[in-house]
């Protein structure tokens, strides 16, 4: 594989045995083998155990499992969307095909225009801009489809400035790259590939954190059809739509369903339905001092995050990592219990147990031994007091005043036989 691999192009699993998520993916791998057979895909489709050819996953840079890779040429192009079928055949064929795929008529640009809410698309003949256009296609195209098409194959309600150009077509309008405004090509693409307006989950969250844009959610429950739920949806829609001028390079805005997610980010229980405006690339976010009534009431909340007069709150510092780490502890193991009483009460408790029963025997061995020192103590002092204050008699007579009247030789007997005993 690593000598003739060059000679095609490839789709390939690196995964390891041990992997959870790569027994979960394996199904889905096993049908996206045989679609592209089926379908006459140049794309050869394979997976490799990383952990029996290390040195090939190390060449390729997998750190992760399972990592997807296609790799055509010298390339390698990492897949970061949903394991789904259909999400990483769609992927397996933008990538193997053209990075600039060319639109000769007004008939082919529209039906390509249906199929693709984001289009991006060069017009005019060879330049600087196309040269960087076609780099950051080899970039990006892991992301979306690159076209290139002449002034006349687009429809006639666009009206460019200047050629060539630069062009996205979304939300049913276009835009037009302009250097001076939007800066680098690559960052301005990277930025417009998303719609104006999503349906954000979790992973499309992630995503967003590359666009380097303030993202403000309504926090809804889809299923919830109240006039609450639907009002805060459409204020979004209306201010995406009616303030792309004013927002769109700094704003995504969109709906999520429910609030688990946004739990576990603001590491708190948000009550839905409200809005969220998040910050993904310091963890911080904004939420509204006030009940947003209407579209007006919106504008002035991310107008107050724009000059910075609204609050932030989270963020990465110190604290707050502390209290990720405690939060995630205590989601951790409150998962397990409502998932399993009994595995919970074993994986929790069984620690427990042991360090408890250490600790009894600590305290245990401490005190017995605590006892018998003292009990050895007093019988020695016992013994003292005997060998000290002599018989019962000599103790009275010392009472009564009656002593014995010793000679010069007596006494110093008695003090080197005293000596002796000590």
């Amino acid at each position: 594989f690593k000598e003739n691999r060059k000679d095609d192009i490839w789709l390939v699993d690196f995964y390891a045995p041990w992997c959870g998520h790569c027994k979960k993916l394996e199904p889905v791998w096993n049908e996206v083998g045989i679609e592209m057979k089926n379908m006459g895909s140049p794309v050869k489709v394979g997976k490799m155990d990383a952990t029996s050819f290390s040195s090939i996953a190390s060449e390729f840079g997998v750190r992760g499992y399972p990592t997807i890779k296609l790799l055509k040429g010298d390339l390698a192009y990492n897949y970061r969307g949903p394991r789904t079928k259909d999400d990483i055949i769609e992927f397996a064929n933008r990538v193997a095909g053209p990075l600039i795929r060319p639109l000769p008529s007004q008939h082919l640009f529209e039906h390509v225009q249906k199929r693709h809410r984001v289009l991006f698309v060069y017009v005019g003949g060879e330049s600087p801009l196309k040269e960087k256009y076609i780099e950051v296609a080899s970039e990006l195209i892991v992301y979306t489809y690159f076209f290139s098409a002449s002034e006349d194959v687009l429809p006639e309600y666009v009206t460019l400035p200047e050629l060539p150009a630069v062009v996205v077509f979304k939300d049913g309008t276009y835009f037009v790259y302009d250097e001076y405004e939007d800066g680098d090509l690559s960052s301005w693409i990277n930025r417009e590939r998303f719609q104006g307006y999503l349906n954000v989950d979790g992973f499309t969250l992630y995503e967003l954190g590359d666009t380097g844009k303030l993202v403000a959610i309504a926090v809804i429950d889809d299923k919830n059809s109240s006039v609450e739920h639907t009002r805060l949806k459409s204020i979004i829609q209306e201010v995406a739509r009616d303030y792309r001028d004013h927002f769109h390079r700094d704003f995504q805005f969109g709906h999520m369903d429910g609030n688990d997610y946004i739990n576990s980010l603001l590491m708190d229980d948000v009550t839905i339905p409200t809005i969220v405006v998040l910050n993904t690339s310091n963890q911080q976010y904004f939420l509204p001092d006030k009940h947003i009534e209407n579209t007006e009431d919106m504008v002035q909340f991310i107008n107050n995050i724009l000059d910075g007069t609204a609050e932030a709150q989270g963020g990465d510092g110190l604290l707050q990592r502390i209290k990720r780490i405690i939060y995630d502890a205590k989601s951790t193991i409150v998962s397990v219990f409502k998932s399993s009483p009994l595995l919970g009460c074993f994986l929790f408790g069984l620690p427990l147990g042991v360090i408890s029963i250490m600790c009894y025997g600590i305290c245990t061995a401490d005190t017995d031994g605590g006892l018998d020192e003292h009990e050895a103590a007093k019988k020695e002092n016992g013994d003292r007091e005997l060998t000290d204050e002599g018989s019962e008699e000599e103790q009275e007579d010392e009472k009564n005043g009656k002593y014995t009247e010793l000679s010069d030789g007596e006494l110093k007997q008695k003090d080197i036989m005293e000596k002796k005993k000590d």
